[in-house]
């Protein structure tokens, strides 16, 4: 009798151990990681333990970025893949499509590139309003007017008004910087704002074209989907006063690239500032010789904090894939 319960709390505690065991495998389980781009490993230090850098075909995971496509062949070539971790807010570098059949995951990382990327948005619109680039240029080539008065004249920001296409977490972030120096938001969004947050800048909701007509600046700060191809064309640039700058820090393909480059060369618009281009990352060679556009190389997110915390939000996706956790992803799909 005596031997018969030793045994039964023997098993016991193998049973205990087992789940014990399989508990830790499913919170713990490695995973092979593979990435499209070398990121700073500093970001991702809560991933120890799981097999960074694994091969592409072996992969459950893949750490994908804007500048690489993952395209359905790709995906169709990755067996074990489950998770697509993107660095970025935007995800249209990846075939959806072919991950619902495979019912692969996809994340993002929204928050992170919120403030790096109104920063140069108001950048840029400082930068072609008061021609900044443009006058360094001349300077150092010796083209320039020489200082005078009436000489080297450019627009103020102040009192003016900020059409924002896109008032997500962006757009409001670039009207904080706005309001801030004296400017006027009005907005466009396929939905109206709460009142309390439109309050916060004082902002005006109209229309699409009441917004390209009124706006002295308009800036493009929404998601990429195929309804908002050529978002801005011949006609919506007609629309805009002569004096207007166009603003673009958001996905390249907004933009008619050939329509804009010919309301610039006839001052259908007074200038442009683009930070991604339609074509990426071949950049319309006609944008270069034009001195009232300003390029940026689709560096909206590109600061060293940013980039950190972008891997950072990339692990915490992979990490709450990992242990089962959906509700602290920032789920696509």
């Amino acid at each position: 009798m005596i031997y018969a319960k030793k045994r039964k709390k023997k098993f016991a505690y193998v049973r205990f151990f087992l789940y014990l065991c399989t508990e830790f495998e499913q919170t713990f389980k490695i995973m092979r990681i593979a990435f499209t781009t070398q990121l700073p490993e500093e970001g991702f230090k809560r991933l120890v333990g799981n097999e960074l850098y694994a091969r592409t075909s072996e992969a459950e995971v893949l750490v994908s970025t804007f500048d690489h496509k993952v395209t359905r062949q790709m995906i169709e070539a990755m067996p074990y893949l489950r998770l697509i971790a993107n660095f970025g807010a935007g995800y249209n570098n990846i075939d959806l499509e072919a991950c619902r059949e495979r019912s692969i995951r996809v994340t993002n990382t929204p928050q992170p590139v919120i403030e790096p990327t109104a920063e140069l948005a108001f950048a840029l619109m400082i930068d072609v309003a008061r021609r900044v680039a443009e006058f360094d240029r001349a300077i150092r080539n010796g083209t320039g007017q020489p200082m005078a008065v009436m000489n080297n004249l450019s627009r103020s920001l102040y009192g003016k008004n900020l059409g924002i296409i896109g008032m997500g977490r962006i757009g409001q972030a670039l009207a904080r910087r706005a309001v801030a120096s004296g400017m006027n938001i009005i907005y466009h969004n396929r939905h109206r704002l709460a009142p309390e947050i439109e309050k916060l800048y004082n902002a005006r909701y109209v229309d699409f074209q009441t917004l390209l007509q009124d706006s002295d600046f308009v800036s493009l700060n929404l998601p990429y989907t195929p309804e908002v191809h050529h978002l801005i064309g011949k006609p919506e640039l007609g629309m805009m006063k002569r004096t207007a700058f166009l603003i673009n820090t958001a996905r390249g393909a907004h933009v008619h690239e050939q329509a804009l480059i010919e309301a610039l060369k006839s001052g259908i618009i007074s200038g442009a500032a683009l930070d991604v281009y339609e074509f990426e990352p071949a950049i319309s060679t006609e944008l270069f010789t034009l001195p009232n556009v300003v390029l940026s190389p689709h560096t909206g997110t590109g600061t060293w904090e940013g980039r950190i915390a972008m891997c950072e939000n990339v692990a915490d996706n992979i990490l709450a894939f990992i242990e089962n956790r959906p509700n602290d992803m920032n789920i696509v799909i």
